[in-house]
């Protein structure tokens, strides 16, 4: 499964028939529930379905989510 890395791992992708997957573990998912509401989701994972367009400001406010959280986590 495709991953982007910083320190740590970010975020995973993966495609599949239906929906795009995104992993941007649990703390993603956490701070992001009501955004991602609207999707199919659980504790560390949402589903984006392929018939949408795929909502490019909410992965990127998730992804910038996860590099503050990592470089947090570097400097402890």
């Amino acid at each position: 499964m495709p991953a982007f890395k910083q320190n740590s791992v970010l975020v995973y992708f993966a495609a599949f028939k239906n929906h795009i997957g995104f992993y941007p573990t649990s703390s993603g998912i956490a701070a992001f529930k009501e955004e991602i509401s609207k999707y199919k989701n659980s504790k560390g994972a949402v589903q984006f379905p392929l018939d949408k367009k795929l909502p490019l400001g909410l992965v990127t406010k998730i992804v910038k989510f996860r590099v503050k959280e990592d470089l947090a986590k570097r400097k402890k």
